[in-house]
């Protein structure tokens, strides 16, 4: 006997678009208080691009490498990142040819909200939801999802 589609719980595509959803409100809140908090320019782009300049700096390649895009999207992302205050570009000491991009204390200070808004949010959900059910759903999520997804260049489909 088949299920009528009025008795149903869910559908197959339900489950990414709640997932993007979840994801979407998560980073949306994070936006909004780091607005507040005095980064109104910075986005979603931005925290992984960041995150791929990392604590020892980087060339646009190694950038562009990381974020899985090409070197020159990396440079048009770098050149916003420099607007903003986040980062700066220097010589590198080890070869003179090349430019070094470096988080700047506005870029660290993004980074560390960014990282306490974050844990705000998670707890937003724990005490709605319950921290058993929050961390069996992040276990779920990582038992289901491969480890080559689990990078930096999902930049590259969230656009800037």
């Amino acid at each position: 006997m088949s299920e009528c589609a009025s008795e149903r719980e869910s559908y197959g595509f339900e489950l990414p678009l709640l997932l993007f959803a979840g994801f979407r409100s998560i980073i949306d809140q994070l936006h909004a208080e780091l607005a507040v908090q005095g980064h109104p320019g910075a986005r979603p782009a931005h925290g992984f691009a960041l995150q791929a300049v990392g604590p020892q700096g980087a060339s646009a390649s190694e950038v562009g490498r990381r974020l899985g895009v090409s070197k020159q999207a990396a440079g048009k992302t770098i050149d916003r990142l420099e607007a903003l205050g986040y980062v700066a570009r220097a010589d590198d000491p080890a070869d003179a040819r090349r430019k070094l991009v470096r988080l700047t204390p506005h870029g660290l200070d993004l980074l560390a909200r960014s990282a306490a808004v974050f844990e705000r949010l998670r707890a937003d959900w724990a005490s709605r939801l319950g921290e058993g059910r929050v961390r069996e759903l992040e276990r779920d999520l990582r038992t289901m999802v491969p480890a080559e997804y689990f990078r930096l260049d999902v930049a590259g489909w969230l656009g800037q």
